[in-house]
């Protein structure tokens, strides 16, 4: 019989995988499986736009500062899902930002996340001190059922006073959990290659140049574009100032992941809810009057509404040209 929150020690998923497919790595040195024989090693698939990372992260941050000294080593694997997340400066800086400080293997060939068979943002893989891979998780949540695996783990590699007590985290911003009850709107891509839910009249013209108009009313997790827009595969892109997007949606966040178009030329935009202000909606990214400005390629808090939660039009304005739109997430 094993401890209340143990891992079954019978339980091999073989051996940790190399990491040498990876084309960079910050904060670290290169490291490999040999080299970390005797650690506790926890293996985190992620990209810096993926809201559902960025809910993770506290533990993650949490579990690499109480653990180190007790023998784990947490490796981050930055594998990109946008074309602007392989610009290693943009990881980076995302990094930097986002307090990512134990080390990042920089995966922008997919090398690693194929040696693993990976398949999610995020996963999390857990190895014991003989580089054995003894659990593993995709997606949000399991974070006490995480914590318990590392600290038997580090137990069972020799560590002493690891202790019972879990990390208590005080996520801020778009790293709060969501309020699952409350979301009826799903992940929604800007880019024609997989674009859902898209209303505007005549559809999308691949790759080319064309005015979109918004239809008079939308129904729930429908989304148009209105202005001179280029719909790619990954994204839209606008040409003219004064472009908009609309989307009806139910949830109590809203993000959507913004670009520039090119650095060092920001993008002001206004945000309105049901046409109006968002006020004491705003997101982090945005002002109460629904003012913000796209300064990099990242996710970008807009809405954080209180309850009731009910459907909303929500609508964007850009008031230069040039931005790129990626997709919208819910929290």
């Amino acid at each position: 019989m094993t401890r209340a929150g143990s891992v079954d020690a019978r339980r091999d998923e073989g051996g940790v995988p190399s990491f040498a497919g990876a084309t960079a790595w910050i904060n670290s040195p290169p490291l490999s499986p040999e080299g970390l024989r005797g650690k506790v090693v926890l293996v985190d698939f992620w990209t810096y736009t993926c809201v559902n990372w960025l809910r993770t992260l506290p533990y993650v941050r949490a579990w690499a500062a109480k653990y180190r000294d007790k023998g784990l080593v947490v490796i981050g694997v930055h594998t990109p899902e946008f074309s602007v997340e392989k610009d290693l400066a943009n990881v980076r800086r995302a990094a930097a930002q986002m307090r990512v400080e134990y080390p990042i293997a920089v995966d922008s060939g997919y090398g690693v996340w194929n040696a693993f068979h990976n398949a999610y943002w995020p996963a999390v893989y857990v190895a014991d001190a003989q580089g054995r891979i003894r659990f593993h998780h995709f997606g949000e949540g399991e974070y006490e059922k995480t914590e318990r695996v590392i600290q038997q783990l580090l137990e069972e590699s020799g560590a002493t006073d690891v202790g019972r007590e879990l990390v208590s985290v005080e996520p801020r911003g778009a790293e709060v959990a969501a309020d699952w009850s409350s979301v009826k709107s799903e992940e929604t891509y800007v880019g024609f290659e997989k674009a859902r839910g898209f209303a505007s009249p005549g559809g999308i013209a691949t790759d080319a140049p064309r005015t979109y108009a918004a239809p008079s009313k939308l129904s729930l997790n429908q989304w148009a574009l209105s202005g001179d827009w280029t719909i790619g595969p990954e994204s839209a892109a606008l040409s003219r100032a004064g472009g908009r997007i609309q989307y009806r949606f139910h949830a109590r966040d809203l993000n959507l992941i913004l670009g520039p178009g090119a650095p060092g030329r920001p993008v002001r935009f206004r945000v309105r809810i049901d046409g109006k202000s968002p006020e004491a909606a705003h997101g982090t990214d945005v002002d109460a009057r629904g003012d913000g400005t796209v300064v990099e390629p990242r996710l970008y808090q807009l809405l954080r509404q209180a309850k009731p939660v009910a459907d909303r039009l929500f609508e964007i304005e850009f008031l230069e040209p040039g931005v790129e739109a990626f997709c919208f997430t819910f929290g």
